[in-house]
């Protein structure tokens, strides 16, 4: 129904990574086409082993599958494999949008680069940034897509720093105004905030400042929005990271939002972060239903 979640497979996971880090978070999945035209959905995911440091990773990994039970594909993008990028070392949270602007897949994501002495001290600060695919193995190389690297803040006892983290960004399409919005972690409150432009690119051309839109009163991140199919209502959830916890709001023209009431949805039983939610049709439900299993909801969550 969009609000109450059951885990699949006993909450245990359903791909195992055989590649790069061998350690995944952040997943993001769309359904889509391959490129001969056929329906099927693609997992992208940060690929980084978190003990290694946070500015430890520079890749991100793929799946695919045509029946969201067997996934193949898997394939290991290294940004370090881009001229001009083999100081990354952050390649946090990407996502998917189909680009009709240009008829291919925009994938973007938030990175940086080494802090070193052959760049800026600012270098270090990550922004967005999107490459483009027909086939999700061939990709161009990274363009800067939003960002506030640049900006002066001045602190409470009057000194400054240069450079404000941008990060996990969440771009959706807004059909009734026609605009892309931007939603991404606000690093001086630990908000969400968002951007709008007309095409999925534009972002970069952005003077206007960002809008605070999250309603909750502590530090959230990884936030990510969908549709309640049927409807104009539309969820976003954001991860309230030092709480374990998931909290959603609600909205239906993307820039005013209301608190949804925690007893009026379930997900915390699952320990998620950062993660993604599709729609998926009734025959796609019964046979993950009928491969994995699915979990009671806890009479806590109802």
């Amino acid at each position: 129904d969009g609000y109450n979640f059951a885990a699949l497979n006993n909450n245990e996971a359903v791909i195992e990574q055989t590649l790069g880090t061998k350690c995944v978070r952040d997943p993001y999945i769309l359904k889509a086409k391959d490129e001969e035209g056929k329906d099927c959905y693609y997992i992208v995911a940060t690929d980084m082993d978190a003990m290694l440091g946070w500015t430890s990773n520079h890749s991100i990994i793929f799946w695919k599958s045509y029946d969201l039970v067997n996934w193949e594909d898997e394939f290991v993008l290294d940004i370090r494999s881009f001229e001009g990028w083999e100081g990354c070392n952050r390649a946090w949270a990407p996502q998917i949008i189909y680009d009709e602007t240009v008829g291919q897949y925009m994938v973007y994501l938030a990175l940086s680069t080494w802090d070193d002495p052959a760049t800026p001290l600012n270098e270090d600060v990550a922004q967005h940034y999107y490459m483009y695919t027909t086939d999700f193995k061939t990709f161009t190389a990274p363009e800067y897509l939003y960002g506030r690297r640049d900006e002066v803040v001045t602190r409470e006892d009057g000194s400054q720093f240069t450079g404000v983290q941008c990060i996990d960004g969440d771009m959706v399409y807004n059909k009734k105004d026609g605009y892309y919005y931007l939603y991404f972690k606000e690093d001086l409150t630990q908000k969400i905030a968002y951007v709008r432009a007309k095409t999925p690119a534009g972002f970069a051309d952005i003077t206007d400042d960002y809008t605070i839109v999250s309603l909750n009163w502590w530090g959230v991140e990884g936030s990510f929005m969908y549709n309640i199919t049927g409807t104009d209502k539309w969820i976003m959830f954001m991860d309230e990271y030092s709480a374990g916890s998931f909290f959603a709001q609600m909205t239906s023209d993307f820039q005013n939002f209301r608190q949804f009431r925690r007893k009026l949805y379930s997900v915390d039983h699952l320990k998620p972060r950062h993660g993604s939610v599709t729609a998926i049709s009734a025959e796609e439900y019964e046979r993950l239903v009928a491969h994995y299993g699915v979990s009671e909801i806890p009479d806590y969550e109802r």
